[in-house]
């Protein structure tokens, strides 16, 4: 059985997914300030990794990491679901197909509660 991640060519597409998605978020008037400081090109090589992990490849994450990770971000639910439509937006793009963008958003999904705020 052929995985998302090899479906849609590895790392070197999902690289190419991970940059749209990230040119988007830096244009949101409603996420963008979460990134305004930070540098871009280690996120961008780790959020690579993560999505290829949601699409079966060989990275992984754990809650743990996660949890830390997005510690003290105060994230909230209409930010995590802004970050996720705009992951969606990249995703059609780059002509990932219906099911499968459902199949990520909701890996995405199953890791809200280690990434938003309470």
């Amino acid at each position: 059985m052929t995985t998302l991640f090899e479906k849609y060519g590895g790392f070197a597409v999902i690289s190419r997914i991970v940059h749209s998605y990230y040119d988007k978020v830096l244009d949101s008037d409603q996420i963008g300030d979460y990134f305004e400081s930070l540098d871009m090109k280690p996120l961008i090589e780790h959020q690579t990794k993560f999505i290829a992990s949601l699409m079966g490849g060989p990275a992984s994450f754990s809650n743990d990491m996660l949890k830390r990770v997005h510690a003290g971000l105060n994230i909230s639910r209409a930010d995590f679901d802004a970050v996720a439509d705009l992951l969606q937006e990249a995703l059609f793009e780059h002509n990932v197909e219906q099911e499968d963008v459902n199949s990520i958003l909701r890996e995405i999904e199953s890791r809200s509660p280690v990434i938003i705020s309470s």
